[in-house]
């Protein structure tokens, strides 16, 4: 489902010069696998999900999803694509402020192509606790609350691949679990391969497979 392939990824810096982010020969998450991402802070986590959904174009290397190279696509093609196949929660959720809560899980179906299914955006709306707050817009929502609405968003597009960068960060301990366990469940039942970076020991030590980026990496295996 998802093969990264001799990645690599580098910043340049004011002075001019390279800085290495990514280097990672190998990476493979199977359809309906569920895998935790850890590494310390500022280690390349959010770069390399990044450089998965498209988002951030790599300088080197594969990134298979299903049987599309994304490296091979335009900057247009890798927004459709990402669009169509990849849900994606944000650590900044991403919500637009003028659009409601039930309003933006809509608009991320809009973007798919796909058929817009009120329903299944109200759905998981309700799953992640916030069946009463369909017509809020994101100022009027706690940050827990806009990150639930960022969780319903990602699960809605029905995507091949999910990726979730620190999920439960600004959610109460009340609602951690809800969601991960709606993040579990949904990715089982529709064989969704799912990338998770969390912190949290009581999140990771819930999945079977943990990778530290650490140990893919090799730029970080080669710094002091």
């Amino acid at each position: 489902m998802l093969l990264l392939k001799n990645v690599r990824k580098s910043y340049r810096e004011p002075a001019g010069t390279s800085l290495p982010i990514l280097d990672i020969p190998h990476l493979e998450v199977a359809a309906g696998e569920q895998v935790v991402l850890q590494g310390r802070s500022g280690c390349g986590k959010t770069t390399l999900l990044s450089c998965i959904s498209g988002l951030t174009a790599v300088d080197d290397g594969k990134i298979v999803i299903g049987k599309h190279d994304i490296t091979q696509l335009s900057e247009m093609a890798r927004d459709r694509f990402r669009a169509q196949h990849i849900g994606f929660v944000f650590q900044t959720f991403n919500l637009l402020p003028a659009f409601t809560a039930l309003e933006n899980v809509l608009l991320g179906m809009t973007f798919t192509g796909q058929k817009i299914d009120r329903r299944r955006a109200e759905k998981y709306l309700a799953e992640v606790g916030l069946s009463h707050r369909l017509h809020h817009k994101p100022s009027m929502l706690s940050v827990g609350e806009q990150q639930r609405v960022a969780v319903a968003r990602a699960l809605s597009n029905q995507p091949l691949l999910l990726l979730a960068d620190e999920p439960t960060a600004n959610v109460d301990p009340a609602h951690q679990q809800q969601i991960i366990d709606l993040l579990r469940s949904v990715c089982r039942q529709e064989n969704i391969a799912m990338l998770l970076v969390t912190h949290a020991p009581e999140v990771a030590n819930q999945f079977e497979r943990i990778e530290q980026l650490e140990e893919l990496n090799q730029v970080l295996q080669h710094s002091p």
